[in-house]
């Protein structure tokens, strides 16, 4: 209760005063000491958006809402009401940069929400080869004897008609899969290689569309802006979106305990859990080896062995994620790595 209370008071009242007494010690205006205070990426962005929607003033407050287009008279705007002066060129990039990424955000969402929204039509020519795309992809040597067939299961599917299994996700999960499987192409059949373990393996593509699932509720509630304002200077696309899909994929694949119940959605829960508990470790990934990087969001002990049953992580050359040599992942009694 005096948590909630002292909220109330603070955004109401304190916050206020504090911001008064602090522009007439520095001449300057939060956002202006923002820019001063941080370096670009996330913790600037957050804190500039985190003032615009907090401030009395509606222009401040319109600002987080604006298309992309009008973010330079937006920029303006917001100039003119602080009165900070239009050859103030550094203040200005910087807002303009900001703001591409808070409007950009919203637009990808919207953009990741239509596709998903998208239901798999078997009688679309386009949805039909990207599912045969798919199975080239993977399967590069061996044909498909007919289009409801058995075969669909050697990849992950549930029966003998893919389009059954699209039917949360959308299109969506289709279109991360193709993304993918041609893009990461030989990490794409290691990870399919390995789901085919006749112990220990899964369905690769069910699980792909649990990822995708995962993918999409982290930038629903927000908890990719850290990530996304990190990686791009500017407006996030749908590419930024699909190409987050690869890093947890991998990571899922090391590290994430099975459900024996149910393995295509028990790993792929625990993984989303730490992920959105622990958002801002997203934009680390580039500098952590794969073993701390593990031991950090999964809080697993590192282990190193020469099982029959070590695999081996994604090599190191996919430099969105690591810049170290790969490292070993290891099943235990309590955890299986996949």
């Amino acid at each position: 209760m005096l948590v909630y209370f002292w909220g109330f008071l603070y955004s109401n009242y304190v916050r206020f005063w504090l911001k008064w007494i602090l522009r007439l010690l520095t001449r300057k205006c939060e956002l202006q000491r923002v820019f001063d205070g941080s370096k670009a990426g996330a913790q600037r962005t957050l804190s500039i958006e985190h003032s615009l929607a907090s401030s009395k003033n509606k222009v401040l407050r319109n600002a987080v809402h604006v298309e992309e287009a009008e973010v330079e008279k937006c920029v303006r705007d917001v100039m003119k009401e602080k009165k900070i002066e239009q050859k103030d060129t550094g203040f200005k990039t910087n807002l303009h940069i900001s703001l591409l990424q808070i409007s950009g955000y919203k637009k990808l969402y919207l953009n990741v929400e239509n596709l998903r929204k998208v239901p798999y039509d078997s009688d679309n020519e386009e949805h039909e080869e990207q599912l045969i795309e798919l199975w080239n992809l993977l399967m590069p040597h061996e044909n498909l004897k007919a289009r409801i067939t058995k075969q669909w299961c050697d990849i992950g599917f549930q029966g003998d008609d893919p389009k059954t299994d699209f039917r949360g996700m959308g299109l969506l999960g289709l279109v991360n899969l193709v993304y993918f499987s041609k893009h990461y192409t030989n990490e794409a059949r290691q990870i399919l290689s390995r789901s085919n373990h006749p112990k220990l393996g899964y369905s690769y593509a069910i699980v792909g569309i649990n990822l995708t699932e995962m993918a999409y509720s982290l930038l629903k509630n927000g908890a990719l802006k850290s990530h996304l304002y990190n990686m791009v200077s500017g407006s996030p696309q749908m590419d930024h979106f699909h190409q987050f899909y690869y890093p947890i994929t991998t990571i899922s694949k090391c590290c994430c305990k099975i459900n024996d119940e149910d393995p295509a959605r028990g790993g792929i829960q625990k993984c989303g859990e730490h992920l959105a508990e622990e958002p801002d470790q997203l934009h680390s990934f580039p500098r952590k080896s794969t073993i701390s990087l593990l031991d950090q969001l999964f809080k697993v002990p590192p282990f190193r062995s020469h099982s029959p049953f070590t695999y081996h992580a994604i090599p190191a050359s996919a430099v969105f994620i690591y810049d170290t040599p790969p490292a070993v992942c290891h099943n235990t009694s309590s955890s299986i790595t996949v």
